[in-house]
């Protein structure tokens, strides 16, 4: 059996197969030639970390923390009743047009689970399973009520385009420790992302540093292949004449996107061989693959791509979003809700359990979350007939966070009566980022990037570390 230490070696090393030993010694003596560090090489972090790696599930859309997560008696209690004036002064609503909308309960069963006593609804039973592995935190704040500009605010931590996303931050201040693949993957499932590609862009940091995202037809990764009729052997001879051009322009003139160009070419070539050996299950066991609810190790899925996940940290990426959607229900909450719980819980769930199965929980940083949450009250639909749903909501929203170093069971921050508010442990999107930093080891004021003068940072002049989620 495998150490944790030497599993990780073997996967990032080989994991390959012969072709995947081969194709690398066809590089290994050009590449050990050239600088002794590239762009992707792991750099130390600026404090003790916690986590090397980190996972974020992200969920597009904002799922009802009401339905899932948080029992409010109260609001159930006053179900249809009118939202007080009180909160109504400071309703952040994005589509809600009714001048007193009414509160809304919920129809779904909450129980505690596990020593830690977690609520959870009969719509995340696999998630209730896991309570004492994971933290929730229920006081997370958002500013933005559009999708589109809170997911750059989540990922980005900018609500315009342009800036770098959490995934390359991570990468530019760690590196990365997959000789073979991307140090940023990102995996999709459902619908796209409304600000589609910005959410794992590399703004102005080097392009290196931008995430990759995962294809499931066709070439696992875009304009991987090599041309028809292209021989390896003609393709190694190719990279090798480029570089050695490139190695010398950059012996004459140090600039770090020449080496950047090198490592990129090397890293292109290895990749043939370490992405489609990634995407075949085959060699995985039907108690891990019935773990997750996959029945079609072929077929695209959410739960597909959390074991993506897992098999990816074990090849030394240091960052993996699991994008999926969606949570948007504006109308017909009620039944559309339960059928995104069913697509995503078994799956969330068997990946903390596998990942800490396999020692690899104690390294990686798992993030369940989304944007912001949903409100409280009802949303009425402008389609005669049409069932409620609920709007957006930015001040009282749920994310959970499990593994690297993040204390086990906790339930960390209070909402009031009716989950309007935030009221204890406020997590701000800053401080959230702050605090994933942290994480693994990157100092968030440190961690800088100079552009057009100006020193840049993930979390700009805001967060604060939330030191209470780690044991």
């Amino acid at each position: 059996m495998y150490t944790q230490a030497t599993r990780r070696m073997f996967f990032r090393s080989s994991g390959l197969g012969l072709a995947g030993v081969a194709l690398p010694s066809l590089l290994d003596q050009e590449v050990t030639a050239a600088s002794p560090s590239t762009p992707y090489s792991p750099k130390q972090p600026h404090i003790p970390a916690s986590a090397k790696n980190i996972i974020f599930m992200y969920q597009i859309g904002a799922p009802s923390q009401l339905d899932m997560f948080v029992p409010k008696p109260e609001l159930n209690k006053r179900d249809g009743e009118p939202l007080p004036e009180s909160y109504l002064e400071r309703a952040n609503f994005a589509q809600i047009q009714d001048a007193r909308p009414a509160l809304m309960g919920t129809p779904y069963k909450f129980k505690q689970h596990g020593e830690a006593g977690h609520w959870v609804s009969e719509l995340m039973p696999h998630t209730a399973k896991i309570s004492d592995m994971i933290s929730y935190v229920h006081s997370c704040e958002a500013e933005d009520t559009n999708h589109m500009f809170g997911e750059l605010h989540m990922n980005t931590g900018w609500r315009r385009f342009g800036r770098p996303s959490l995934g390359s931050w991570v990468l530019y201040g760690l590196g990365s420790e997959s000789a073979n693949l991307p140090g940023f993957m990102v995996l999709r499932s459902g619908m796209h992302p409304r600000s589609k590609g910005a959410n794992w862009g590399n703004g102005f940091l080097p392009a290196t540093m931008q995430g990759t995202p995962m294809q499931f037809s066709g070439s696992p990764i875009f304009n991987l292949d090599t041309p028809p009729g292209f021989p390896q052997s003609s393709q190694a001879a190719t990279v090798r004449a480029i570089n050695k051009l490139n190695r010398k322009r950059l012996f004459d003139n140090p600039d770090p996107s020449i080496e950047a160009r090198i490592a990129s070419y090397e890293l292109a070539f290895r990749m043939q061989s370490a992405a489609p050996e990634l995407l075949d299950l085959s060699k995985e066991s039907a108690a891990t693959l019935q773990m997750y609810g996959i029945t079609d190790i072929n077929a695209p899925s959410y739960a597909r791509n959390c074991l993506l996940s897992r098999r990816l940290i074990e090849r030394g990426v240091r960052f993996v979003e699991v994008f999926h959607g969606d949570w948007d229900h504006h109308t017909s909450i009620y039944q559309r809700l339960p059928n995104e719980c069913k697509t995503t819980d078994q799956g969330s769930a068997a990946l903390v359990i596998d990942l800490a199965q396999r020692g690899l929980l104690d390294d990686t940083l798992v993030i369940w979350g989304s944007e912001f949450g949903r409100s409280s009250v009802a949303q009425k639909s402008q389609m005669p007939g049409e069932p409620v749903g609920r709007d957006h909501h930015v001040k009282a929203f749920t994310m959970w966070f499990a593994g690297g170093g993040v204390k086990a069971g906790a339930s960390i921050g209070q909402t009031d009566d009716i989950g309007f508010d935030s009221i204890t442990d406020k997590y701000h999107v800053h401080d959230l980022h702050a605090t994933m930093l942290h994480a693994v080891g990157l100092d968030h004021e440190q961690l800088t990037y100079r552009h057009q003068g100006r020193d840049y940072r993930l979390t700009d002049i805001h967060g604060d570390v939330k030191h209470e989620l780690f044991a």
